[in-house]
């Protein structure tokens, strides 16, 4: 495995290997992987003849007062977990190597990004889809795999591909969750022990919400205000957003149907938790 901070020298590999006609992977992490990442980096393993890894903590997805400062890294653990399950290459490039000095042209986009997490980070999305162009045009993969937890990112991508005409298979993966129910995040690590007992809300409540919609409830009206209620239970919870919407635009819905996101925002403590579901 090689691990490289410099785009020509991942565009230089990746043209070799497809001038032997080989499939390319790509998974773009902010690195401290976890196992939520790994089972990206397997779902690339299989699909693909070679994968590449981005560790790349991007400060334009970041606002005011958010922890981009704070946000936890550790690239030797990270290479140690790309290297065991198959990466063949890790692209870690420094900020300055994909921001150059004068940097002024971005990626936005309308719909998709105003409600949910776009309504509280109003910034997040641009620089999302920025850094990931950037990150496609620098790595040409032929399918790159993000996770249902980030399902509105996943949305966003989708559509960003579609619109561009970017030849690219973008590959949806399932949540993965801690034994007891929380969903796999880099910033779980910024719980302390009674906080991260109180989180268990979040899943709590997406189970709940699961059982109800199980159970034949298509009142989004309804089934919110029951999943609000139940996070309302723990008090070191506060709720951010607790929302329904339509997968393929991101609208809220009155009617839980098939292709529904229900999602949630929950802060606990100074910790900014999301969790989901799809009805399928």
């Amino acid at each position: 495995m090689k691990i490289t901070g410099k785009i020509e020298e991942v565009r230089a590999q990746v043209k070799a290997w497809k001038k032997e006609g080989l499939t390319v992977g790509f998974v773009p992490t902010m690195g401290y992987l976890h196992e939520g990442h790994q089972s990206l980096m397997k779902k690339a393993v299989e699909n693909c003849d070679r994968v590449v890894v981005s560790i790349f903590v991007n400060p334009m997805q970041f606002g005011v007062n958010e922890d981009l400062d704070s946000y936890p890294r550790d690239l030797e653990a990270d290479a140690k977990l790309c290297e065991t399950t198959g990466v063949d290459l890790i692209f870690h490039p420094e900020v300055d190597e994909i921001y150059a000095d004068g940097f002024c042209s971005f990626v936005d986009m309308n719909g998709l990004t105003k409600e949910l997490c776009g309504k509280t980070r109003p910034i997040h999305f641009r620089g999302v889809c920025t850094v990931v162009c950037k990150l496609f045009n620098i790595v040409t993969p032929d399918q790159a795999f993000f996770g249902q937890k980030d399902a509105q990112q996943l949305a966003v991508i989708r559509r960003m591909v579609k619109d561009l005409n970017m030849d690219i298979q973008v590959v949806g993966c399932p949540i993965i969750r801690e034994a007891d129910g929380l969903t796999k995040s880099s910033r779980n690590t910024y719980l302390n022990e009674e906080e991260r007992k109180a989180a268990l809300i979040l899943s709590k409540t997406i189970f709940l919400g699961q059982k109800l919609v199980e159970e034949g409830e298509t009142d989004a009206k309804t089934l919110l205000a029951k999943m609000r209620e139940n996070l309302e239970t723990e008090p070191l919870a506060k709720i951010d957003y607790v929302e329904a919407v339509r997968m393929d635009d991101i609208e809220k819905t009155d009617v839980i149907e098939k292709d529904v996101l229900v999602a949630m925002a929950v802060y606990i403590g100074t910790t900014r938790l999301i969790d989901n579901f799809i009805v399928s």
